[in-house]
């Protein structure tokens, strides 16, 4: 009886976070894509990007004898016996997406399986995330701007062709380089080695919920991402995705523990913003621009305190 109701948390939790992770977490990768492809219907961005996402899992599953985490989770093992506090992490994350809170899910879901060392050690890596893509976002951008206007879209037909084709091969980059850190805040549930079934059966339940984010195009999220300036153009979007893609491949090559990509996110906006805003805005204060940015990191401030709490009610039950 243990054994089934262990199966059941085990199964539970992860549907949970399969569905609360590509809600929140996709429209890092995908949002500016969406925003950027309004007047193309959701089926034919979904597909291409559930080929990605499939071709991703299988590569990774093939290279890795079965752990489709990529190694994120080499420093955290699976729990012998689940607990109530394993479900509620997802389930806490699937409400804070409901009200388009960009918290990390790296955080909230894997703080209940580290231990306080590898927690640490999640905590500075994703701060130091957060950093280096503010101050690389603003350097980049402040360049940028002296090239064109943010604001505004590009006007020639043929530039714009250019910069569409662009744009599909910079979000398939960003999406695999996104799939390869945040793939194990979805399968920590799971065994660390998975045979064919366990597979399948975790590929349809990710190209389902990532259907549902098309469909919905990006649903509370993408509101994070139309906030901010020239989001909508397929220039800007494409910018946007390939600097994003590089600053993960590079943490990702750094070492394997696992970091928040929420943050690494909304420090690549923030540094991005305040580039934009300072070249393109001329006559207002820089001011005006903050409470954007700090209602987001504030965002941000709330899924941390959320995981701490989860983290240390997780550590008491397993004394």
């Amino acid at each position: 009886m243990a054994m089934d109701l262990n199966f059941i948390y085990m199964i539970v939790g992860f549907m949970f976070a399969a569905y609360s992770v590509v809600a929140n977490d996709s429209i890092q990768t995908l949002g500016t894509f969406i925003s950027s492809q309004q007047k193309i219907k959701w089926y034919w961005l979904w597909i291409p990007a559930s080929i990605i996402l499939v071709s991703t899992m299988v590569y990774g599953w093939h290279v890795n004898d079965g752990d489709l985490a990529f190694g994120r989770l080499s420093r955290i093992p699976h729990p012998e016996q689940f607990h109530i506090l394993h479900m509620l992490a997802p389930m806490a994350l699937l409400v804070l997406t409901r009200y388009g809170m960009p918290v990390s899910t790296t955080f909230l879901v894997l703080s209940v399986f580290a231990n306080t060392v590898v927690l640490e050690k999640m905590l500075m890596k994703s701060v130091m995330g957060y950093a280096v893509a503010a101050v690389a976002s603003y350097a980049i951008w402040f360049g940028l701007a002296k090239l064109f206007n943010e604001h505004e879209p590009v006007k020639d037909e043929k530039n714009k062709k250019i910069w569409r084709v662009t744009q599909w091969f910079g979000t398939g980059f960003l999406w695999m380089s996104w799939l390869a850190h945040d793939m194990a805040n979805i399968v920590v549930y799971l065994p660390r080695q998975l045979d064919l079934s366990w597979l399948l059966f975790t590929m349809t339940i990710l190209v389902a919920g990532l259907g549902w984010v098309f469909y919905t195009h990006g649903g509370k999220m993408q509101k994070i991402v139309l906030q901010k300036s020239g989001t909508r153009y397929v220039r800007s979007a494409t910018i946007i995705d390939i600097v994003y893609a590089f600053i993960l491949w590079f943490f990702k090559e750094y070492n394997d523990i696992p970091m928040s990509t929420s943050w690494v996110f909304v420090g690549l906006l923030c540094g991005r913003e305040l580039a934009v805003f300072r070249n393109h805005t001329a006559g207002k204060p820089m001011k005006s621009v903050f409470p954007i940015l700090l209602h987001d990191f504030f965002k941000l401030m709330i899924g941390l305190t959320v995981s701490l709490v989860f983290a240390l009610l997780i550590i008491e039950v397993n004394r």
